[in-house]
């Protein structure tokens, strides 16, 4: 198989189905197969960053077999489809995680690797592997984190790319589980629409103060949870961001805005000895830039009490700065680290051939407090998944022993779940006095009405 010798698989497929039950002992060694080896990709730690090229690799391959060698015969393709789903499902999460992240990379800017057609054709395969796994609500957590993403900055390869994969999942899982991504697509649209208005209501009443400000109304339940920053921005920003919230409440009253900072990014025009430059940054690194229209040499400190960006945050921003391949400021002393000690001053001698520059922000690469928060939330979800459906079984059933109530469950939760995980979420209703124990027969349950 590991060849595979085609030829001479298709002669043990012919010599065994001259056998009684010659079909079932090859399609048992099938499956075994498919199990041994698929495990080992999916086990493995150290091959996560193959994981996804491996089993989309190893599962054509395996197609290519039961076409060519096994005639397409229904026991060997169930036997395919039973064993994938077996091995994917033996690492708990990180198949659903990995999958969702290799979609992320084929879905961004920048990825030259396939045409149109050839990435449509890739997402088709991708979707067999999510099929097979059990845990769907993983990969939509770690899905919607990284579109948020490639949404906010611009980073989608193809909106027409993006729409199909949603499609996709729309088609599998159905429209409970695209909705708040597709309420995410349907935000970017209504802030088409608002920025517009706004540019509209400036040219007419003459309040624009020389910045062009572009906002996205993301709605609180469609977006990953993004925690409260709170900076310092110069008068002239917070006067448009004053200036935005009270158009769009006069509009909406009754909602709240909520600025969220780390999302942001700017266009800046900057002045150097060989010439103008624009600059693509993020809002953190605008608002560490702009300081140098004050002052020449500033310290690490003199930043962090401008600016109050958080320690971490303000470290990775000045390496972009001052370290990265755009040096548009200098650090003293040198080196690739920035320090507490260190000074930072604006690099008048920057040169670059390009008119706009992008100066990407250091990123910290996804630290496992981050990859825990985004199962935490999955896990979070599931209880409430759980609690809703025992109400909503032992309110329409009155009364149920537990071993049905378990049973009940199992058909309606569309997430695997261990029996004694129900067994607490059914004593938690308990002590909520959502439903009661039978006083004569205590392996029974009553709805508490």
């Amino acid at each position: 198989m590991d060849g595979p010798r085609l030829a001479d698989l298709t002669t043990l497929y012919t010599l065994f189905s001259r056998v009684k039950d010659g079909l079932t002992e090859l399609c048992n060694h099938f499956n075994a197969y498919i199990k041994k080896k698929g495990r080992t990709i999916v086990i493995e730690p150290e091959r996560d960053k193959t994981m996804v090229a491996e089993l989309l690799e190893f599962k054509e391959q395996l197609d290519h077999v039961v076409n060519t060698c096994f005639q397409r015969n229904d026991k060997f393709l169930y036997s395919m489809r039973e064993a994938f789903e077996y091995f994917i499902n033996q690492r708990q999460n990180k198949p659903a995680e990995l999958i969702a992240k290799f979609v992320d990379v084929k879905l961004r800017a920048g990825n030259k690797e396939a045409t149109e057609e050839e990435l449509e054709r890739l997402l088709d395969k991708i979707m067999v592997l999510f099929r097979f796994i059990h845990g769907k609500d993983v990969f939509e957590a770690f899905y919607k984190k990284d579109l948020a993403k490639r949404l906010l900055v611009g980073k989608s390869a193809s909106v027409d790319a993006e729409k199909s994969m949603l499609s996709k999942l729309k088609q599998e899982c159905g429209g409970g589980f695209t909705c708040k991504l597709e309420g995410m697509f349907k935000d970017m649209e209504l802030s088409k629409d608002i920025n517009i208005t706004y540019k509209q209501h400036l040219a007419a009443t003459s309040e624009g103060g020389g910045l062009e400000l572009s906002v996205y109304i993301l709605t609180m339940g469609f977006w990953p949870t993004y925690g409260a920053v709170d900076v310092r921005l110069p008068a002239s920003l917070t006067r448009q961001q004053d200036h935005f919230s009270k158009f769009y409440l006069a509009k909406h009253s009754g909602r709240k805005l909520q600025w969220q900072p780390t999302l942001g990014h700017c266009v800046l025009r900057a002045h150097f000895a060989q010439g103008n430059k624009e600059l693509q940054v993020s809002l953190f690194q605008a608002l560490c830039l702009l300081l140098f229209n004050d002052g020449d040499n500033l310290s690490f400190e003199d930043i962090k009490a401008a600016t109050n960006i958080e320690e971490g945050e303000l470290r990775r921003t000045l390496q972009s700065l001052a370290c990265g391949k755009a040096r548009v400021l200098s650090k003293a002393p040198r080196g690739r680290e920035v320090h507490d000690s260190d000074h930072f001053s604006f690099n008048a001698d920057f040169t670059n051939k390009l008119f706009r520059i992008k100066i990407n922000q250091i990123q910290m690469k996804e630290t496992s407090e981050e990859q825990k928060a985004t199962e935490e939330r999955v896990f979070q979800d599931r209880q409430y998944q759980i609690d809703a459906a025992i109400v909503r079984v032992m309110k329409m059933r009155k009364a149920l022993s537990h071993n049905l109530l378990i049973s009940e469950l199992y058909n309606q939760l569309k997430f695997p779940v261990k029996p004694a995980d129900l067994k607490k979420r059914i004593e938690s209703l308990i002590d909520r006095d959502y439903m009661e124990r039978d006083k004569d027969n205590p392996n029974q349950y009553n709805y508490v009405a």
